[in-house]
Formats: C-alpha cells, structure tokens, sequence
C-alpha cells in the first residue's frame, strides 16, 4: 500500500468528518444508488442517448 493512504487514514482517526459531513456523504451515495436504481429498473430513455457517427471505429 501506499504510504501516503496511511496517513489519510492516521489523519481521519486523529480529526474524524463531522456528523453534517457524513449526513452529506450519505445522502449523496443514497441519490446515486436511487438513480441507478430506477435506471435499472426502467432504463435508460433513447431521448438521452448520444448518437455518434464516428467512422472507422466499430462502434
């Protein structure tokens, strides 16, 4: 491991998030989970698909 990720990890032990940090960081994982979910559930609509035209490519 890098030595570097043991002291972010010394660093948040000593000085840990506030409680409002982690509320924040909660509810942005829960919205991404929400939006992947329904994502999953009813899919990606074609109005929001790019299409390109690349030639050559294979795609």
């Amino acid at each position: 491991m890098n030595p570097r990720f043991f002291l972010k990890m010394a660093r948040i032990a000593r000085h840990p998030p506030s409680r409002k940090t982690i509320l924040l960081w909660i509810a942005v994982v829960g919205i991404a989970l929400v939006l992947f979910g329904i994502e999953r559930l009813i899919g990606w609509p074609d109005w929001l698909t790019v299409n390109s035209h690349r030639g050559g490519i294979g795609f």
